[in-house]
């Protein structure tokens, strides 16, 4: 082989050497290129902190796509879209709430929105008086305005439905704490709690129907007992005093009803002009137990009359030292010194009304 062909194969073999090794640089560079678009970190999100992503009912990519730039919540929108659109996420859009952390990229997010791995919202009440309270306080946490949910609780083919009327239906929502979907509208709000009720007084009933009561009469006690007092270690005996009082045929003449009854929640001094107003929950006028609860009670309350402390008390008032503690009393003429004594309070402290 001459000299000249030696020379040409060489240079050939030293440019095909240097193609290879252009092309591998190059295929490297993609590679590494199509890694930092999917594996990078692409989210605002610093660390230790959270921010979340909501995707209601009926949502498309666009609109979560969309959600995303809006909140400010990725570095670069460009590229997650692309992302987005290799992964088909238009196809698997879930309604929710979704946490979005530090360090997040395209992919470990947009998996996170393929598979619904949202975060349930906790939703929590507890001391509420009416379906208005009911529905503003829900309204936080759930994708349900307040107005929406009052519709729905008033709603008196869906009350009646569940086996309630508008006296009684307060009594099937039991303050606790739940775990909820975000995206849960108003009918699903009430439908999940129908299920919890049932639940809560399947291991209850026995008790119930031992007392005679039913679990809305048991309720609507435990609202009384809720609202005569604030101590957990008085509530079985407050509970002793109204059993008692409905055992004898005696009207319970409890306060807290006639405040409901009035509607004026200020009202920090029952007078007797208080006690002339006819309403079904003036306890004072009609014996027995009002229509349905005045409030939701806690769950306590209603144990604590499921579980009322036996004993021979008929009466009960506040003490006059203001403690938040009862004088209980056996007779009228006991009670009504124990009365006296929280009246003369209330007047050096000023309180009329």
């Amino acid at each position: 082989m001459t000299e000249t062909k030696k020379t040409k194969k060489s240079f050939f073999l030293k440019l095909l050497l240097g193609l290879i090794l252009v092309g591998i640089i190059v295929g490297a560079g993609i590679a590494w290129y199509g890694y930092q678009l999917i594996f990078e970190s692409n989210v605002k999100v610093k660390s230790g902190e959270t921010a979340w992503l909501y995707v209601p009912k009926g949502a498309t990519y666009d609109d979560v796509y969309d959600s995303l730039k809006v909140n400010n919540l990725l570095k670069n929108n460009t590229i997650f879209d692309w992302v987005a659109q290799k992964k088909n996420l238009a196809k698997h859009i879930y309604p929710g709430r979704y946490k979005i952390e530090a360090g997040m990229n395209n992919n470990s997010l947009i998996n996170r929105l393929r598979s619904g791995d949202h975060t349930a919202v906790n939703v929590t009440f507890n001391y509420l008086r009416t379906t208005e309270d009911l529905a503003g306080r829900v309204a936080r946490y759930i994708d349900s305005d307040s107005l929406a949910l009052l519709v729905t609780l008033r709603d008196s083919e869906l009350v009646e439905g569940y086996g309630f009327d508008a006296q009684t239906f307060m009594g099937m929502f039991i303050p606790n704490t739940y775990k909820f979907n975000w995206s849960t509208n108003a009918e699903e709000f009430v439908a999940r709690m129908a299920k919890e009720y049932k639940r809560f007084w399947k291991d209850r009933m026995a008790k119930a129907d031992k007392l005679g009561f039913t679990p809305n009469e048991v309720t609507t006690l435990a609202s009384i007992v809720q609202t005569e007092t604030s101590k957990a270690d008085e509530r079985r005996t407050i509970a002793g005093v109204y059993m008692n009082r409905i055992q004898r045929g005696i009207p319970l003449q409890a306060d807290p009803t006639l405040i409901f009854a009035l509607g004026d929640f200020s009202i920090r001094r029952v007078l007797n002009k208080h006690k002339e107003i006819d309403s079904p929950y003036n306890t004072y006028m009609y014996p027995g137990l009002p229509p349905g609860p005045i409030c939701l009670p806690e769950i306590g309350n209603i144990d604590a009359v499921l579980n009322y402390e036996k004993h021979d008390y008929l009466f009960f008032c506040a003490k006059e030292d203001f403690s938040g503690y009862s004088n209980f009393a056996k007779t009228n003429a006991e009670h009504e010194r124990n009365a006296r004594k929280y009246q003369q309070a209330l007047n050096k402290r000023g309180v009329f009304k």
